[in-house]
């Protein structure tokens, strides 16, 4: 599995697996519960190898994102919760992308970034990390 069967669904807490496709949409299943879902095309959905953070000079991908959090923290849960406090969560934020984006990364998106960072640690999925890179070096 990749970061491309990875999503993330508006108005739905944490990321879901993608398990197949169905007529009108398809079925995920949650990594918070296992509970699988039915899912709608109007549902507004995002995959995380299509998000990307905005930074100064580009928009840095959010695989390489969770990557630097990776090699900040050993692999393992991130020194910050999501819900700390802003200038805590910022602070950490440069410490791993040290030229984002003030104006257009929000807090709530870098606390969006570490809910997921800590459930994909959780699930034993941040090899998918380091998979994708490999496969996007053979093409």
């Amino acid at each position: 599995m990749s970061l491309e069967k990875v999503i993330s669904i508006s108005g739905k807490p944490g990321l879901f697996k993608l398990i197949t496709q169905t007529r009108g949409g398809f079925v995920a299943e949650s990594l918070i519960d296992n509970k699988r879902i039915s899912v709608s095309i109007q549902n507004n959905v995002s995959v995380l190898s299509e998000i990307a953070i905005y930074t100064l000079t580009e928009e840095v991908p959010l695989r390489q994102v969770f990557q630097n959090i990776k090699e900040k923290e050993n692999g393992e849960k991130t020194s910050v919760k999501p819900k700390d406090s802003k200038d805590k969560l910022e602070e950490y934020f440069f410490n791993v992308l040290p030229d984002y984006d003030e104006d257009r990364v929000y807090a709530s998106d870098i606390k969006k970034v570490i809910q997921w960072y800590n459930l994909l640690q959780e699930h034993n999925m941040l090899d998918l990390l380091t998979d994708e890179k490999v496969s996007d070096e053979e093409e």
